[in-house]
């Protein structure tokens, strides 16, 4: 098993590098004033997840992930696109350890970023000569929408009191799951007609962002600042309704739940309380149950893969999937 393990770091690592090589090829182009800062948020770093996702659930149903990286290349654009939008609108100072899109240059430089890797990510996905490419368009063009959605639900939440956790997993499910789901479809999508297979990579997918979103929600409170690379307590800050304020607030006794509440009421805390609220979500046991859903919405990822033809590509989306779960950033 660690040979398998060990095997399958190696094959997505060389395929970062494949994505990594092709990246500024994409953005070699005129004004500077405008793929500049392209190139500085596409170089930035990340775990080029998504992409990975692509090529690992191609070789999951038996395709050539060779012939999938302008797909491949594709969702991680759009996905950068998220972060520009999604920094500004959280007020976010860093982004993979470094300035944000926004606070290194302007805002209005990180709005026409985020909406020209939009039409990258489409040409890139259009250089794709497949049978299926009206099926894939649409896959991804509706995962744009759900994402969309969700960055609007997300933001409704801080204005309302009551949020349940079924709320926030919708939320959840078309701000992060949605991207995951589509980056596997599409990847399948690509190699099959079949609907079973096609159905098998998009519930991992579905399922691994439902767990990647709540660990994004514990490490934001838990994890060293430093590892992570960005601020930590950046959701108290703001008062967002995360899994962990949510559970907090069901479980919380009076004087708990006036102290949780205020938090949104005021529109978020000081920095100085980070701590004091990171105790309370200890005591409250919310931490842990945080912990025990990512480990469900995992082995739910896992269990789907059972029917798929490659072993080689279900080994990389099983050394994906556990990677992820053991993550500190």
């Amino acid at each position: 098993m660690k040979n398998i393990y060990s095997a399958a770091q190696k094959f997505l690592q060389a395929q970062i590098k494949e994505i990594e090589k092709r990246i500024p090829k994409v953005v070699a182009k005129e004004p500077n004033s405008l793929y500049e800062p392209c190139s500085y948020i596409l170089e930035s770093g990340g775990k080029r997840l998504r992409p990975l996702l692509v090529l690992a659930s191609a070789k999951a149903v038996g395709g050539n992930h060779k012939s999938a990286y302008h797909a491949a290349l594709a969702i991680e654009l759009l996905h950068n696109f998220t972060l520009a939008h999604d920094d500004i609108m959280d007020n976010s100072d860093l982004r993979r350890g470094r300035s944000t899109l926004h606070k290194k240059y302007d805002v209005n430089t990180a709005i026409l970023t985020g909406d020209i890797l939009i039409g990258l990510a489409f040409e890139s996905l259009l250089k794709e000569k497949n049978k299926n490419i009206k099926s894939i368009v649409s896959t991804f063009t509706k995962a744009i929408i759900e994402i969309c959605e969700g960055q609007s639900l997300d933001k409704d939440f801080e204005l309302r009191e009551n949020v349940s956790i079924n709320d926030y997993k919708k939320m959840i499910y078309k701000k992060t799951a949605a991207l995951f789901e589509m980056s596997c479809s599409i990847g399948a999508q690509l190699f099959t007609n079949s609907t079973k297979y096609i159905k098998a990579v998009s519930v991992y997918g579905k399922n691994l962002g439902m767990a990647f979103q709540i660990q994004d929600d514990l490490l934001d409170i838990m994890a060293d600042e430093k590892e992570f690379g960005k601020s930590i307590g950046t959701d108290l800050l703001e008062g967002k309704k995360t899994f962990l304020l949510i559970s907090a607030l069901e479980k919380a006794g009076l004087d708990d739940n006036a102290s949780l509440l205020k938090i949104f009421r005021q529109k978020g805390i000081d920095k100085n309380e980070i701590e004091q609220y990171k105790n309370l979500y200890i005591k409250l046991g919310v931490v842990k149950e945080a912990e025990k859903e990512i480990k469900n919405y995992t082995h739910l990822a896992l269990k789907s893969l059972s029917s798929l033809p490659d072993k080689s590509g279900k080994d990389l989306m099983i050394w994906i999937a556990n990677s992820l779960i053991s993550r500190n950033r």
